[in-house]
């Protein structure tokens, strides 16, 4: 049997090292397509949209995302149909981030699966972990709003601007706030 790679862990939840060379290696050809991809010019979308099927794991047309974009590894990115990204969003996708259809995002969301051990011995250690996030269909993520790893947020849902998600969202709610709760069922 063969041994656990870093990038096994990693996407299981588990203890891992992102130093890893091959995380490395995936992270730095992420970053040099997120960079080709922010230098574009804007009305050559042909040329823009290869670089995103390139990058991420999954997507569907159409897909907006206004440069710049910067994500750790892309292939960990399941956008659907119809997602739009306005400007200066950061997905630090070291899990798989699911998007549905027709979700909306504010400029300068942020999308995190990185997280750190409590642990001060572990952190001294270069550890990390992470928790996949799954954003529903027709969701509304208002500008400056953070996800937090491991949540979910549910179909139809809006997350107010400057939003921080700690906890899990349910479909069809107005949630908003730091931390982000449920304002109200639409």
């Amino acid at each position: 049997m063969s041994p656990e790679t870093e990038k096994n862990k990693m996407l299981t939840g588990k203890l891992y090292n992102a130093n890893d060379p091959e995380l490395v290696k995936e992270r730095e050809s992420a970053r040099d397509l997120c960079q080709e991809y922010n230098t574009i010019k804007f009305s050559d979308h042909v040329a823009r949209n290869a670089i995103l099927k390139e990058l991420f794991g999954e997507s569907s047309d159409p897909l907006t995302i206004e440069p710049p974009f910067t994500c750790d590894y892309g292939s960990n990115i399941f956008a659907g149909k119809g997602v739009y990204m306005n400007l200066n969003c950061v997905i630090l996708d070291c899990n798989i981030v699911r998007i549905g259809d027709d979700t909306l995002m504010g400029p300068n969301v942020q999308v995190y699966c990185a997280t750190h051990p409590l642990e001060p011995e572990l952190r001294r250690q270069g550890l990390e972990l992470s928790l996949p996030v799954s954003i529903g269909k027709n969701v509304w993520i208002g500008g400056n709003a953070v996800i937090c790893p491991g949540i979910s947020i549910g179909n139809d849902s809006v997350i107010g601007p400057g939003s921080i998600v700690i906890k899990s969202i349910p479909s069809g709610v107005f949630a908003a706030g730091n931390p982000c709760k449920v304002i109200k069922h639409l």
